[in-house]
């Protein structure tokens, strides 16, 4: 297929429900690595304080992944709901079928990527 080709109904449909499904498994994983971090409290004086510094700093790094790419899966959404989802952002022109099926919440055409 094309990068100018337009995206049919069927794969918009299929999309959102890949991204809904997505952002419900992304929210779920940052509520998971709240709890562990409340889990990873420590004593100044314990032996192993460092250890635990050094996985709360782990699960802080992974979490601010984690809500950046819940940032772009709500993003395409959005674009979903205001009908302009697969247009590129820099250019304008449709981002093309089989980019949006790779990665789903493509912001750019494969020309304005690369």
């Amino acid at each position: 297929m094309t990068e100018d080709a337009e995206v049919t109904d069927a794969t918009l449909a299929s999309v959102r429900a890949e991204l809904e499904d997505e952002r419900d498994r992304l929210a779920e994983r940052l509520r998971e690595l709240s709890r562990d971090e409340s889990s990873l409290e420590f004593d100044d004086n314990f032996a192993d304080s460092g250890q635990v510094a050094a996985e709360q700093g782990e699960n802080q790094a992974l979490a601010a992944q984690l809500r950046d790419q819940l940032d772009d899966v709500e993003a395409a959404i959005a674009k979903l709901d205001d009908g302009t989802y697969g247009v590129c952002e820099i250019c304008g022109r449709p981002i093309g079928e089989a980019r949006l099926e790779a990665m789903p919440t493509a912001r750019l055409c494969i020309d304005c990527a690369g």
